[in-house]
């Protein structure tokens, strides 16, 4: 014998009942021997306390929503049988059931309440039409059916809206119902009858709790559980996009799992099968041949520790402490009486080793009575000062890992921990019992699902791992990045285990977001342009910040100054960042201090490679000298790609000011070509590897040596100072002229030498490393202990949009890497 439950959402339709039907008649043509419980129709239950709640307000509009009642089961009736005598029987048996439920609304209605006990008479309408309907639906498929009142086997006390079973009586009752019954019975789920025949229900899971008993009492080979999704998954697909099935797990597994909020199975449900030792299957109607999950006695054999991650989505925790506590006897047994005298359910307790607090987990709506209940039974000792009055902390969830294997494998939280560490979720409270079977973390509700996602991946996922990039800038350099991004994400996943989505971008009109990730390829950019959401940074950050997706990173491609201003709050948040943009590490000292204790506090990654060598290794190489031990004597660099430019082809053949507008045309220099040729931006990067190398030095402490004629930055446009450039051509020439004559080259060289730095146009030799250097090469000489003799260099593109986008791209893996 197998008993078969089929829940509301798989009958919402009579298409789906149709399902139903032929599922069934698979299993009746093979030869099982089954009964087969049903919820009621989806929605239904909804609709019956709605139509209740109406009418006990004294208002005649319940009449509207029980018309819509009626009609639903009309209308499935019609589309599920063809006319004639067995439809004619079952219209006319739910119109007289239906007359009932009418009569007893109106009862409501004069009355002006709806009573428990009322109302589980009222529920049970539900259950019984569509139970009805549906025997009624297999007797015309060819299935020897009956419908069978579940209120005729199951014998309950009379706590209405959630009866205790009388287990005894029940199976006895159930066992001679079925012997007396041979024909495939079709059951009302959730409702049973109390002494005298009282209507009572069985609570939340109500249907499957009775398809559980009526296993039970007959000894059923198996349970099954069809519902609309494929088995027990990992994690709630609703918030964890990557859960899967769970294919076994035992029966205390599911307990844990159904405790935590798992909706599929319920408690209940569970204690009649563990009693017999009967294997419950959970099925989805919608995939039959799925194999689902597997609930029994049986441990698997996989080895995973972990079997699934489930959540409270909203708890209340209170905390008792004081020096009272510590080595008094009888402390929670005080605490525990006082609870359930006010009828509160404790759902997570924890006590540190020192006695000296003692903290639980309770529903919210329980929180105040809670509170009042404990202050009660410790009255004496508050009043005294021992011990302090109750706290309460809300807006918590409660995050549990689930498994039998834990107890076996070291380190399991240490890697819950490291998940939520990394991902920036503070653990408010932590409780783990003695059989190891769950480790559960309280944490901000806000944190909820960035808690699960990083905990599914952590140990469902560990080779794979999900970042989500939130882009301000897809200009030059972040339009590349993305490309970058598109052509190489399928090695990231195959060799890295890494999937990098962008899930937010933003231009200085317009920003989208999309947390399954936008399509990198052309798609993005029409995207953007239609979207009705204007730019507004404020507005992004805090959207960013809401979305509260683990492993996120922020990536600022621009050289905005006031983005750079949310860089702080950004790490606040526990959200990494990579950017070329050079404001924020060469803005005040004090701020660039800030900002790196901030992101060590947080324990996230702020990366700036980008912001002096472009893709070029220069901070990094910079630091893994300083860690080693190794002590910087002198740091000179030809630091930017557009000087460079101009001062390698700046041999005599070609005016000056040539030169300069061909290395603006070829997008090397800024707009405003003033901005490179003064100096300030290599300033900027000089400044910060000074600061890289704990020099404490603000912007107004760089010596600038400017080599410009007089009048060439006071002039009013760009094309002004073009003009004062042609105008003292002679003065360049003579520049280049004078410096040949002694066998040397023009070079634009930043220089730092203790806590001197300086930038300005040098005459080298051929002595000099810089004296070779092409194109729009940068490069980086660092004079050290270890290299005094023969200096490091580090020579490359300093400049361009590839060379940029690249430096940040490998900043994010490098990121993603620390995630992991």
């Amino acid at each position: 014998m197998k008993v078969l439950k089929f829940g509301g959402s798989s009958v919402a339709k009579p298409e789906r009942i149709r399902g139903i039907v032929d599922i069934l008649k698979d299993y009746y043509a093979s030869g099982d021997h089954f009964t087969v419980v049903f919820s009621a129709f989806g929605g239904v239950t909804d609709s019956l306390i709605e139509m209740s709640s109406i009418a006990a307000t004294g208002d005649d509009r319940y009449g509207e929503a029980f018309q819509a009642f009626a009609k639903r089961h009309q209308d499935a009736i019609k589309e599920l049988l063809p006319a004639g005598d067995l439809r004619k029987e079952t219209a006319d048996k739910m119109k007289k059931s239906h007359e009932v439920l009418k009569n007893l609304l109106y009862g409501i209605f004069l009355v002006r309440e709806a009573s428990p006990r009322t109302m589980d008479y009222v529920l049970s309408f539900g259950e019984r039409s569509s139970a009805y309907i549906i025997a009624q639906t297999l007797r015309h498929a060819g299935i020897p059916a009956e419908y069978l009142d579940a209120r005729k086997i199951i014998r309950t006390d009379k706590n209405f809206s959630s009866a205790k079973v009388d287990f005894d009586k029940t199976y006895q009752v159930i066992r001679n119902y079925y012997t007396e019954h041979p024909k495939v019975q079709v059951v009302t789920g959730f409702v049973a009858s109390a002494k005298g025949g009282l209507t009572t229900t069985l609570g939340r899971g109500g249907s499957d709790y009775t398809a559980s008993l009526i296993a039970a009492g007959l000894q059923a080979d198996a349970i099954e559980i069809w519902t609309d999704v494929s088995g027990v998954l990992t994690a709630d697909p609703r918030r964890v996009k990557k859960a899967f099935t769970i294919p076994m797990m035992t029966y205390a597994e599911a307990m844990e799992m159904s405790h935590f909020g798992a909706k599929v199975i319920y408690p209940p449900t569970l204690m009649p099968a563990l009693h017999k030792r009967i294997p419950l299957y959970i099925k989805n109607t919608f995939d039959p041949s799925f194999p689902g999950t597997k609930v029994s006695e049986e441990s698997s054999r996989d080895g995973v520790a972990v079997r699934g991650i489930s959540s409270i989505n909203n708890i209340a925790l209170l905390t008792l402490s004081g020096s009272g506590l510590f080595g008094v006897p009888g402390i929670s047994a005080r605490l525990f009486s006082g609870l359930a005298t006010e009828g509160v359910n404790i759902i997570l307790i924890t006590q540190g080793s020192s006695e000296h607090a003692i903290s639980f987990a309770v529903k919210p709506d329980d929180a105040d009575k809670a509170k009042k209940a404990v202050q009660k039974a410790f009255e004496y000792e508050i009043e005294r000062g021992v011990v302090n009055a109750v706290k309460v902390e809300r807006e918590l969830s409660v995050v549990a890992i689930i498994g039998e294997n834990m107890r076996y494998q070291p380190g399991i939280s240490g890697r819950l921990f490291q998940a939520l560490g990394k991902n920036g979720i503070n653990a408010v409270a932590i409780a783990q019992g003695s059989s190891e079977l769950n480790v559960s973390v309280v944490i901000p509700r806000e944190d909820e699902n960035k808690a699960l996602n990083a905990l599914h991946e952590a140990f469902f996922l560990s080779d794979y791992k999900t970042l989500h990039l939130f882009i301000v800038g897809v200009g030059l350099i972040g339009s590349t990045l993305l490309r970058q991004i598109r052509e190489q994400n399928e090695y990231l996943r195959e060799k890295l285990g890494m999937e990098v989505k962008v899930v937010g971008m933003a231009n200085s009109k317009k920003m989208i977001f999309d947390v399954e990730g936008l399509e990198l390829d052309t798609d993005w950019k029409k995207r953007l342009k239609a979207s009705e959401t204007k730019a507004d940074l404020a507005v992004f950050v805090g959207r960013m910040r809401d979305l509260n997706l683990s492993n996120s990173i922020f990536v600022d491609n621009t050289a905005n100054d006031k983005i750079a201003t949310y860089y702080e709050g950004i790490l606040d948040e526990s959200i990494s960042i990579s950017t070329p943009n050079k404001v924020a590490t060469s803005s005040s000292y004090q701020q660039y201090q800030r900002l790196k204790a901030i992101a060590a506090k947080r324990g996230v990654q702020f990366h700036y490679e980008t912001n002096v060598g472009a893709g070029l290794p220069v901070i990094s190489t910079l630091r893994d000298l300083l860690d080693s031990g190794d002590r910087i004597r002198k740091i000179e660099g030809v630091l930017s790609g557009s000087l460079s430019y101009i001062f390698n082809n700046f041999d005599g053949s070609r005016p000056y000011d040539e030169i300069v507008r061909e290395a603006k045309e070829k997008g090397f220099t800024e707009p405003d070509p003033r901005v490179d040729l003064s100096g300030k931006d290599v300033g900027r990067k000089i400044l910060i590897l000074a600061r890289e190398t704990g020099v404490a030095l603000e912007a107004k402490d760089i010596e600038l040596k400017s080599f410009l004629p007089e009048g060439a930055m006071e002039a009013e446009s760009v094309d002004d100072f073009f003009q004062v450039l042609e105008n003292n051509q002679d003065y360049f020439a003579k520049l280049q002229a004078d410096a040949k004559a002694e066998g040397k080259v023009l070079r634009m060289i930043a220089t730092l030498e203790g806590e001197k730095a300086s930038v300005g146009m040098q005459a080298v030799d051929t002595d000099s490393p810089f004296y070779n250097l092409s194109g729009s090469d940068n490069m980086i000489v660092f004079t050290t202990d270890r290299y005094r003799e023969r200096p490091l260099v580090v020579r490359g593109p300093g400049a361009g949009a590839e060379v940029t986008a690249a430096g940040v791209f490998a900043e994010i893996i490098k990121i993603g890497k620390f995630l992991s």
